[in-house]
């Protein structure tokens, strides 16, 4: 299938499975403009230039550039004037809006392809199974739906990064099975409750309490302090999709050198 730009790669699909991968690609592309990408996607987004565009590509990558010039176009196109709107809102409901419009995009043209390739009734549901099963962009990107309930939002007491060095993980693990014993039980060992007592005392490194033990916290892979996902606006679908986090304390001072 062809993608409408440079980033494509273009292959022949005549399954509704094959016509899954192409949306499911592109899917992942531009939930990494939208997520591990997002400064770059917000600088590229310049409100002074013409009408741009969102692009997802079969190949995983995303582009933001100008609309296609022939008419009609190949395939459908995404909305336009992403970058009028960039400065007129406030960040994260403007990327949550972007959000939405390429979620439509995907599914236009993903059943642009099965109308191209006459697919028949059951094909068009299978192809529409297949999609509905996973999370929106907008449910990654926000942190709801369908994607808080697969990432199964976590906490300090266990780890938002599967790529994290295992002495994090063991803390985050042990912040997860540290409970307090219930009447009549025994406590455990004193190691046990000693590394419960240390846990507890783990303070958010940008508002410096530790409350909201159930609310999702994620660690800095830079200087291993430990912020609540709201204090510093990640979502537990956006960490998902972070390989190295950096708190913004750290980022700056890269930024600085």
């Amino acid at each position: 299938m062809d993608g409408g730009g440079s980033g494509a790669a273009p292959y022949a699909a005549r399954t509704a499975e094959e016509v899954f991968r192409d949306y499911r690609a592109r899917r992942a592309g531009m939930i990494k403009a939208l997520t591990t990408d997002v400064d770059k996607f917000f600088k590229l987004c310049d409100p002074e230039k013409e009408n741009l565009c969102l692009y997802g590509y079969p190949n995983e990558t995303w582009e933001v550039t100008l609309p296609a010039e022939e008419v009609p176009p190949e395939i459908p196109e995404p909305a336009l004037g992403i970058n009028f709107a960039r400065d007129g809102m406030n960040e994260k409901d403007w990327l949550a809006l972007v959000a939405v419009h390429s979620d439509s995009w995907l599914l236009s043209v993903a059943f642009y392809f099965g109308a191209r390739f006459g697919f028949d009734k059951e094909a068009r549901r299978r192809l529409f199974s297949m999609i509905n099963n996973m999370p929106t962009i907008f449910e990654v990107v926000t942190g709801t739906g369908s994607a808080k309930k697969q990432t199964k939002e976590k906490t300090p007491n266990s780890s938002s990064k599967s790529n994290r060095p295992s002495s994090k993980v063991s803390r985050a693990e042990s912040r997860s099975k540290a409970k307090v014993p219930k009447d009549g039980e025994e406590s455990g060992d004193d190691d046990g409750d000693e590394e419960a007592e240390e846990h507890d005392n783990t303070l958010c490194g940008t508002c410096g309490t530790n409350d909201g033990k159930d609310q999702f916290w994620i660690c800095c892979d830079n200087c291993e302090k430990w912020y609540h996902g709201k204090c510093v606006k990640i979502t537990p679908a956006r960490a998902e999709h972070i390989k190295q986090y950096k708190c913004p304390d750290c980022t700056n001072k890269r930024a600085r050198a």
